[in-house]
């Protein structure tokens, strides 16, 4: 059982969690702002995620990013970052016995980060390597394509990375600006994951979390508007098409019950080999080596996606099959024998995904800032284990036959 302690910076309202986990020798330190991409202003689109490179170029402690690189190194540490559309978080693990000095390098890059011009002018070349390197990967490309043929205009529907022009005009000033609006320390959090037998005492910790400035509360993001979907093709001369679709579930984000039999319901239809999509599109037709269901939840809005890599003259058939399959489950529902088994294997799965301290520590940044819930993983499990075949059939039946496209390959528009 995970044992949780949890307090507040003095300073900067800056909220400390402590997760406690048996059995590891591994301590993940992570701290996350509500700070994505969905909170960028159009013209700002992929300063969240230019941020999050330039606060690895050093801050006081550490002035420069060979220090930061080096001294992560030293203690035998993985350090890394993300950016999503509801979050920006920074994140180091290692070896439990080295948690003071992990945070003493964390805090310090992260809370007083210096945004050297230089250094900004130098990732700017990095970042726009970045996002062109995205647009070579059809795949990438098709994740674009029904972000934005599912949200259009709305902040969702903009990418992370942004675009190439948005890059070039950046500014220290207005990144600056971007930060001091958006990392509130009401609206952020410090996730300790892991072996926490050798975390400093409250006090010390405070002080060193205590060097994130204290910022106002930031303002609420634009809430997603009705779903208007559009169908929307790149084409490409290629022998394998991506094809991505979204439909928007009747499901409430604010209510665990719902979220948990939304994801055991995607589970059975594409989430596993022996879900209906990969028995059906895979192992009876052929007509795809990847395909799958996944469902997410954004702050206000649930979206169930399909997608699949499929030899481009298949798409057509696959295309009309996976939808079939969403029909028949809100006409006919799910078998019984198949919610156990979905129960089981995504419970299961989320079991062992938290033997990894990182994976607790991002679960509680995402519940805790984006959904205001607990941040207890066995109360994770413990919601999948409890869904119910009735409440699996109520989600399948509220998958709409409305839903969004996004395709690259040889195609047009009205295939689909």
């Amino acid at each position: 059982m995970a044992t949780i302690t949890s307090s507040v910076v003095e300073s900067n309202s800056l909220p400390v969690h402590a997760i406690g986990l048996p059995g590891t020798r591994a301590l993940t330190i992570l701290v996350a702002f509500d700070a994505g991409a969905r909170n960028e202003r159009p013209e700002e689109n992929g300063m969240a995620h230019f941020l999050e490179h330039l606060v690895f170029k050093g801050g006081e402690k550490y002035p420069h990013y060979s220090d930061v690189n080096e001294t992560a190194e030293r203690l035998g540490g993985v350090l890394n970052a993300y950016t999503s559309h509801d979050l920006v978080a920074f994140h180091i693990t290692v070896r439990a016995e080295s948690a003071p000095a992990a945070i003493d390098l964390l805090s310090d890059f992260v809370g007083r980060p210096h945004l050297d011009p230089e250094e900004l002018d130098r990732e700017r070349g990095v970042v726009i390597q970045e996002i062109n390197r995205a647009y070579d990967q059809p795949s990438t490309v098709a994740e674009y394509l029904i972000d934005r043929a599912a949200f259009g205009e709305h902040p969702l529907g903009r990418t992370v990375l942004g675009p190439e022009e948005n890059l070039r005009s950046f500014t220290r000033e207005g990144i600056v600006a971007f930060r001091e609006r958006r990392w509130g320390g009401s609206r952020g959090g410090v996730f300790m994951a892991g072996n926490v037998e050798h975390l400093p005492p409250q006090e010390e910790l405070h002080e060193l979390f205590g060097r994130f400035p204290a910022l106002p509360e930031p303002e609420p993001y634009v809430p997603a508007g009705e779903f208007a979907p559009q169908k929307l093709v790149e084409r490409r001369d290629t022998n394998q098409t991506h094809l991505r679709m979204i439909y928007r579930p009747q499901v409430s984000v604010r209510d665990t019950r719902q979220r948990a039999a939304l994801a055991i319901y995607s589970t059975l239809l594409g989430g596993s080999m022996g879900s209906r999509l990969f028995d059906e599109i895979r192992e009876k037709r052929g007509l795809c080596y990847s395909v799958y269901a996944i469902s997410h939840a954004f702050a206000d809005v649930p979206i169930l996606q399909l997608g699949s890599g499929l030899e481009s003259a298949k798409t057509a058939e696959a295309y009309s099959r996976m939808r079939e399959i969403v029909d028949e489950l809100r006409a006919d529902g799910p078998r019984e024998e198949e919610v156990e088994r979905a129960r089981a294997y995504a419970a299961g799965r989320l079991v062992l995904a938290f033997e990894n301290s990182g994976a607790v520590a991002r679960h509680a940044a995402n519940q805790t800032i984006v959904f205001g819930e607990t941040i207890d993983p066995d109360e994770a499990i413990a919601a999948l284990d409890a869904v119910t075949f009735d409440e699996v059939r109520e989600v399948a039946a509220g998958i709409a036959d409305e839903l969004a496209v996004g395709v690259v390959g040889p195609h047009e528009t009205e295939e689909f």
